[in-house]
């Protein structure tokens, strides 16, 4: 890819950023990765991919304003339009249209050119490890929503099968899942190195809610008198 070509694409996406959680870090960082992926693998279209994986994310504001709303779906028309309007061809702007669309873990697209399955990967292992963990606290606060929730019994859940959103419903349903979901073997690898620290991270967080109201709950009550 052309330097001028890079960096029109590259001021684009930066004027679109607007989510703490899916800001121009997190852009990087799955191009980084996606590029170590890519070395390992073969046919790969590295300026249909390098385009993907910055503009993936330009339209994660109007998901953030509207969760109703597809990013991807979103992403990959606006993207479309950017790239034809600027000069790119018209097969590379759907291939980078295909990345887009197919890069969401909650999306029913799935990726099938490499490019595609490499993006997914690469947006993925940023939710692998303690980093996936600090984005999604981040990405929860946004959205106020708590640590946890308490099940019928009024105790702590652990976040399995929650209804009510949370950071232990949101590892349960997504992060310790994620992993099972990479695609490409080098991306397994990446993703596998940084599990252990998320399962610690998350273990060690629920025994320490759990512990804390538990305890709380019998020294309290012998001090709370009837009356």
């Amino acid at each position: 890819m052309k330097s001028k070509d890079y960096a029109l694409i590259e001021n684009y996406m930066l004027s679109c950023m607007k989510d703490s959680a899916h800001d121009k870090e997190h852009v990087y960082r799955v191009l980084n990765v996606a590029l170590e992926i890519a070395e390992q693998e073969e046919n790969v279209d590295f300026d249909i991919l390098i385009a993907a994986c910055l503009l993936h994310d330009i339209s994660r504001k109007e998901q953030y304003d509207n969760p109703a709303l597809d990013h991807a779906v979103l992403g990959a028309e606006r993207a479309y339009r950017f790239l034809t309007e600027n000069g790119f061809g018209e097969e590379f702007s759907k291939s980078v249209f295909h990345c887009i669309s197919t890069h969401r873990f909650r999306g029913n697209n799935a990726p099938e050119t490499i490019e595609a399955k490499i993006l997914f990967d690469a947006d993925k292992i940023d939710v692998t490890g303690t980093l996936g963990i600090a984005r999604t606290l981040q990405y929860k606060a946004g959205y106020n929503e708590p640590l946890y929730s308490f099940d019928e019994d009024g105790n702590i859940s652990d976040g399995t099968g929650d209804a009510v959103p949370s950071f232990f419903q949101e590892y349960r349903f997504k992060l310790e899942n994620v992993y099972s979901k990479i695609i490409t073997d080098s991306g397994k690898k990446i993703a596998e190195e940084r599990r252990k620290s998320a399962v610690s991270f998350y273990e060690s967080m629920l025994s320490e809610v759990k512990d804390s109201y538990e305890n709380g709950k019998e020294i309290l009550k012998k001090h709370i008198k009837n009356g």
